[in-house]
């Protein structure tokens, strides 16, 4: 400071002394002299006072500095879009005492009004996007969080159940509370704003114990143009419609119809493609290791990459259907919405790369009956099956207006190619099925009633399921619901820790669940 006080005082004398010069006494020199003394003891003050507030911005925001200029351009640019943003030193500057969030003053309209909302460190971004930790020129990170608290109860489940084969299974009928799931996602783009990342922990608390019980996993993608995203890490094959994306944004919560769950294949690592074929067509390609690598180690997959998926889905009418294109009405179209969608899956699979019975996500291959294709004995003899082929496709549609939706899905899967070990009276297997589901809003953004039901025409069994359920929103926010449904099963094929199901299930099941997403 000292020499910033030579500088001023110089500059100040420069232009004072020669016009006042001939008249000056010497009295009148000390006495401009003092003045500018004080003068620059006043600006060194409101400078040390600067210098602290701006250290305190500097501690709250972690280390935010000022954009270099050979900062690479991009559509986050600093300052507009910063959460953080710097103003000229005139204006004056406050910090908010608060503790999760720093204030910065805006600049005043001539009536005085704030000309634009204070920006937030940490700002919150609706529509599952999460909060915002990090905007700057060189990348962001948001996090997200879902979870769910389930009652569930299945004791008005038969105790017993009879496949095909006359073996009797007991039924692990339930009643508990569980915080079922937590997910936590770090979400973004980095370098450049095409380049995105997903990172994530997938937890079940309700398998506790087993294997995959906690995953971290993750994907990146680099989008070329409107028409072409690719992207690789561990993802959904797109099989089915509840495989597109949709997810949460579901009629139920996180439970999907048991035709669903018994046809669709699963989460595997791989590689994919996907965009825009028209403003109102969209589609998503991939290759991956297997039908679902949850609970599989690399060791247990084999060296082939046979594992296709692709899905295909035109909305004519709006060229949306909500977001993410899911379930339900909660949105309220006044114009009708349409959907339409074809998928296919191909894979070929051995029983070493197919998960437990209570891993994650598990979708093993299965008799229409809940026997697993690749258990020993499964067809009642002391043949074995190792390998199979897996064909599946299926075709959906939907439609949306004023708060009303009808959506279902019909479903084809062929497993043929068997390889197998002993006696095994089968060479492939067909099975069909549907799923639909009806909901209303009852009550705009506020109370929604849905029905929802399934149907499997097997070669080993008929089984089905029907549904009825209220979605409860207490603070007209889609991502946060209270449901409650009431399920009837009949000889249920599917069924794991996670989900209302049971292998064998005969009967009715109640569930309340307490969802949030932000």
């Amino acid at each position: 400071m000292g020499l910033l006080k030579r500088i001023l005082l110089t500059l100040c004398l420069a232009i004072a002394l020669p016009a006042a010069a001939p008249a000056m006494e010497d009295a009148d020199i000390l006495a401009r002299l003092e003045r500018l003394e004080e003068r620059q003891a006043l600006l060194e003050a409101v400078i040390r006072e600067k210098d602290l507030l701006i250290d305190k911005l500097e501690s709250a925001i972690e280390g935010t500095a000022a954009v270099p200029a050979s900062a690479p351009s991009s559509t986050n640019w600093w300052p507009e879009h910063n959460p953080v943003v710097f103003r000229q030193a005139s204006l004056p500057v406050t910090v908010s005492r608060e503790p999760t969030r720093v204030a910065l003053n805006q600049p005043q309209s001539a009536a005085g009004e704030s000309a634009q909302a204070p920006r937030y460190f940490g700002e919150f971004q609706p529509g599952g996007r999460g909060m915002k930790l990090a905007d700057t020129p060189y990348g962001t990170v948001n996090f997200s969080a879902w979870t769910y608290l389930r009652y569930l109860n299945q004791q008005a489940l038969d105790s017993n159940s009879t496949d095909s084969f006359d073996r009797e299974r007991e039924i692990d009928r339930r009643n508990d509370f569980q915080l079922n799931k937590v997910n936590l996602y770090f979400k973004g783009w980095i370098y450049d704003p095409r380049f995105k990342y997903l990172l994530y922990t997938w937890t079940a608390n309700t398998s506790q114990g087993d294997s995959a019980q906690v995953v971290v996993a993750g994907s990146m993608s680099w989008t070329v143009n409107q028409a072409l995203t690719l992207g690789g890490g561990i993802g959904a094959l797109p099989g089915t419609r509840s495989l597109r994306g949709t997810f949460p944004y579901w009629n139920k919560v996180d439970t999907r119809p048991m035709a669903d769950e018994f046809f669709r294949p699963s989460y595997t690592s791989g590689v994919w493609a996907s965009g825009n074929v028209t403003e109102k067509m969209k589609y998503k390609v991939m290759v991956g290791n297997n039908l679902s690598q949850l609970g599989v180690n690399a060791g247990e997959l084999d060296d082939k990459l046979n594992t296709y998926s692709g899905s295909i889905w035109w909305m004519p009418t709006t060229g949306e259907f909500g977001p993410a294109a899911g379930y339900g009405d909660f949105e309220h179209h006044d114009e009708l919405a349409t959907l339409f969608g074809l998928n296919f899956t191909f894979s070929g699979e051995d029983r070493q790369s197919q998960p437990g019975t209570e891993d994650i996500q598990n979708t093993q291959l299965r008799l229409s009956d809940g026997t697993v294709l690749f258990a020993p004995r499964a067809f009642d003899t002391d043949g074995r099956v190792n390998k199979a082929d897996y064909y599946m496709a299926s075709f959906d549609a939907g439609m949306k207006y004023r708060g009303f939706a009808l959506e279902g899905e019909y479903y084809t899967r062929w497993l043929n190619n068997f390889d197998d070990e002993g006696d095994i009276p089968e060479d492939s297997l067909f099975d069909h099925g549907f799923q639909v589901q009806v909901s209303n809003m009852f009550m705009p953004k506020q109370l929604q009633g849905y029905v929802a039901g399934s149907y499997i025409f097997g070669e080993y069994g008929n089984p089905w399921d029907v549904a009825l359920g209220v979605n409860y929103y207490p603070l007209r926010q889609r991502l946060l619901r209270w449901n409650t449904e009431i399920l009837y099963l009949n000889d249920s094929p599917v069924g794991y820790s996670s989900v209302p199901f049971a292998v064998g299930g005969d009967g009715p099941v109640f569930h309340t669940n307490l969802e949030l997403y932000f």
